[in-house]
């Protein structure tokens, strides 16, 4: 426990895509070498890099409830795992946030994964978690979506939870009869050994 809290706090204190950043480095994360489920986003929004809570706006309320858990249980790292593929708040793009400094990744991403020898399920979430995650298949967000019993019951992908997607999610009403009661049955399956 000891390394893995060396190393927490040594991505936490981390600055290298500085210069890069709209906003002073602010690392947003939240993982336990107990943690169950691994949720893989895209990179905090600005309400997460103002609190230090990821998903601490509509993205996360919806994905809360997507995935049928509270609050509480949602921010206990033991339970949840929250991994982005970039730490801090990338800026503001044309329609919507930048994507995630690739630093990140390079950086961290291997060494905190192995940290985590008890996940059961792994929530990939968006193009960029999807494109580390599933690196030989070359699909769109909906393609993995509608794909996501190859998967099962260990990953799934899912489409950024942002309000952004209203229009894909009225465009997909399969995600939601089809996949989101499979996923709340698991989630409320794996937290509850």
């Amino acid at each position: 426990m000891k390394g893995f809290e060396s190393l927490l706090a040594e991505v936490r204190a981390c600055e290298r895509c500085r210069e890069s950043l709209p906003l002073e480095p602010r690392p947003v994360l939240q993982l336990d070498p107990e943690s169950r489920i691994l949720i893989v986003g895209q990179a905090p929004g600005k309400r997460a890099h103002a609190s230090g809570i990821p998903f601490d706006d509509a993205s996360g309320n919806r994905l809360r409830a997507w995935l049928g858990g509270s609050r509480d249980a949602f921010y206990d790292p033991k339970k949840f795992a929250i991994l982005p593929m970039g730490f801090c708040y990338p800026g503001k793009g044309l329609s919507g946030d930048l994507p995630p400094r690739p630093e990140c990744a390079l950086a961290w991403r291997e060494r905190l994964l192995g940290c985590l020898k008890k996940v059961e399920l792994t929530i990939v979430i968006g193009q960029y978690a999807m494109a580390y995650h599933f690196p030989s298949e070359r699909r769109s967000v909906t393609a993995h979506v509608q794909a996501w019993e190859d998967c099962w019951p260990t990953v799934v992908p899912l489409p950024h939870p942002s309000p952004r997607n209203n229009r894909w999610l009225l465009n997909n009403p399969w995600f939601e009869v089809d996949l989101l009661p499979k996923l709340k049955a698991r989630v409320a399956e794996v937290l509850a050994k």
